[in-house]
């Protein structure tokens, strides 16, 4: 399978991955079947955000809410290892609830696309850029 992204939207991910080598960074992906149509940052509220992330819970409801009134559907999040590769560490299977979300994960000046396909595991995305 594979994941579509235009060129704008995983330049912004990566340049916004790039401006915080410190921390995580994190945001919901909005489209449709393998397209990521839209991206919203969203806060990382970790206890840690240097080692983790946490999506701003308020952040996460509002996108659900806006997709149940006609808005775009919530496909998945990204985030980023900051100084790690763009592949799910242990921490991020741990999370994984196999609901055939999408992971943009970020590293390394790169990203990857990964798919929750049971509970803690994924599945690489071939990540096809449009435009």
């Amino acid at each position: 399978m594979s994941v579509t992204i235009s060129s704008e939207l995983l330049r912004r991910l990566v340049s916004e991955a790039a401006a915080s080598p410190g921390a995580e960074v994190c945001g919901l992906l909005f489209g449709a079947a393998g397209r990521i149509e839209a991206i919203a940052a969203c806060a990382n509220v970790a206890a840690n955000p240097a080692r983790t992330f946490e999506i701003d819970p308020a952040a996460l409801f509002a996108a659900h809410r806006r997709a149940r009134a006609g808005g775009l559907a919530v496909v998945g999040h990204y985030h980023s290892h900051p100084s790690g590769l763009p592949v799910p560490s242990p921490r991020d299977a741990a999370q994984a609830m196999g609901d055939g979300a999408v992971w943009v994960i970020l590293g390394g000046d790169a990203a990857r696309a990964w798919r929750s396909v049971e509970v803690g595991a994924f599945v690489e995305e071939m990540v096809e850029v449009v435009g």
